[in-house]
């Protein structure tokens, strides 16, 4: 391997989670982000409503950026989440 270079192992960073014999296991995450287990579920009018905390909230956890203003942050999470229909 040449210099500079790493392997994905060598950036991945075992963490121990609940389950396997003794209630834990380890296991390997590349990074610090974890997708969310749900895809959000609001329509149209309660991003409209969402109060910018909210919104900061929701593109927080999924690790999207969190600048603008708030009617930006709006459009950007429909664009995000909102399937067309």
């Amino acid at each position: 391997m040449s210099e500079g270079m790493e392997s994905v192992s060598s950036r991945t960073h075992p963490t121990t989670v609940g389950g396997g014999p003794n209630g834990q296991h380890t296991t390997e995450l590349c990074g610090q982000f974890q997708m969310p287990l749900h895809y959000p579920r609001y329509t149209r009018d309660d991003y409209e409503s969402m109060p910018e905390w909210k919104l900061d909230c929701l593109l927080k956890q999924y690790g999207l950026p969190i600048t603008g203003n708030v009617e930006q942050k709006r459009k950007f999470a429909m664009g995000a989440f909102l399937w067309l229909n």
